[in-house]
């Protein structure tokens, strides 16, 4: 018994070491990763010694693996170096014209990078760190800011100024129109207000890249006030083209009408020449014919007469010296007869 109390008592040194080296091995696997620093070309990391700042990775050669002490000694952070966008909801403000809009703007924005000698403490991402902490909380300062601004300068610009074009196939914000100016001044004003010493850059580490004003509304309760009133006014312009249009139309029909007046005159007065033409053409013609054979044109005209006078129950009653009657009873005389009767002349070639 007592031997076996001796070995154990020599064997639990032994088994206390072996934990020890297991234990302080977990503790060096676990810390290996921890030692690691693998930077991203999205990002930008900042290692903290004990809370004190001691490494930067913010630039294009620091993209890659490093390394650090083990946590908790050294920490890193990670921010995102890309693009940010900030759209705050829109605010009800007042032009300097006094009308009421909602205007809703975004802003574009950035982590900025750092240039060529700076030192640790003032790159832009310590200082984003320092004055910001968070993406989170840098899109609600700069919300904050940008809507506060856009109040300002929207209020010494008129609403008709704001809504106007160059022409009308461009859209008010495109180009160089209003709002493209309204929205660089914001962006200027964004970077460094007049009051303030140094620009957003120096404060809090952040590069604006662009401001823009997306979009103009009218407030939900003078939306269909306003709308009447454009419709009438519409109606009022509508009025104005139809009576314009009404005017130029009787100026054309009595245009219309004024020339085919003339062009009817002129026909009549060409018809009634031809006509004059043709009856004195027919007269001559029959007065030639009537100077050959006075009695033969006589009884023709006599038997036209006759045949105008005559109808399918007409009564006639003649005298018995009647030429007409003469004519019905005993024919032709004997020169019309021979008239009728002569052959006409050949023609020869």
């Amino acid at each position: 018994m007592s031997s076996s109390h001796a070995s154990n008592a020599a064997s639990l040194p032994g088994r206390g070491r072996n934990w020890f080296v297991r234990g302080f091995a977990i503790l060096v696997l676990a810390a290996i990763p921890t030692c690691l620093v693998m930077v991203d070309e999205t990002e930008f990391v900042i290692v903290e010694r004990l809370g004190r700042i001691v490494q930067v990775y913010d630039r294009p050669a620091d993209r890659g693996l490093h390394f650090k002490l083990p946590w908790p000694v050294e920490s890193k952070r990670r921010f995102d170096r890309r693009l940010q966008l900030a759209a705050p909801p829109g605010r009800e403000v007042f032009t300097r014209d006094r009308k009421n809009i909602v205007v809703e703007s975004y802003i574009g924005w950035k982590v900025a990078e750092s240039a060529e000698g700076v030192s640790l403490q003032e790159r832009p991402v310590v200082r984003f760190f320092r004055s910001l902490g968070a993406t989170d909380v840098a899109t609600l300062r700069l919300g904050s800011r940008l809507q506060s601004i856009v109040t300002t300068q929207v209020g010494q610009v008129d609403l008709a100024d704001l809504l106007s074009a160059a022409d009308s196939e461009a859209a008010p914000g495109g180009g160089d129109g209003p709002l493209a100016e309204l929205s660089g001044r914001v962006k200027a004003e964004l970077q460094q207000r007049p009051e303030e010493p140094r620009p957003l850059l120096e404060q809090w580490g952040l590069e604006v890249v662009d401001v823009r004003i997306r979009r103009l509304n009218l407030p939900a309760g003078n939306q269909q006030a306003v709308f009447e009133r454009m419709k009438s006014e519409r109606q009022k312009i509508a009025e104005r083209y139809r009576s314009a249009g009404l005017a130029e139309s009787r100026m054309i029909r009595s245009q219309a009408d004024r020339q085919a007046g003339e062009l009817l005159a002129r026909a009549q007065s060409d018809a009634e020449k031809i006509r004059g033409a043709g009856e004195a053409d027919a007269l001559r013609i029959l007065n030639a014919a009537h100077a050959e054979d006075p009695e033969f044109a006589a009884l023709l005209q006599s038997l036209e007469t006759t045949k105008q006078v005559l109808g399918e129950n007409t009564t006639l009653v003649l005298s018995a010296s009647s030429q007409l009657l003469k004519l019905l009873t005993e024919g032709l005389p004997a020169a019309g007869r021979a008239t009728v009767e002569k052959p006409a002349p050949e023609t020869r070639p």
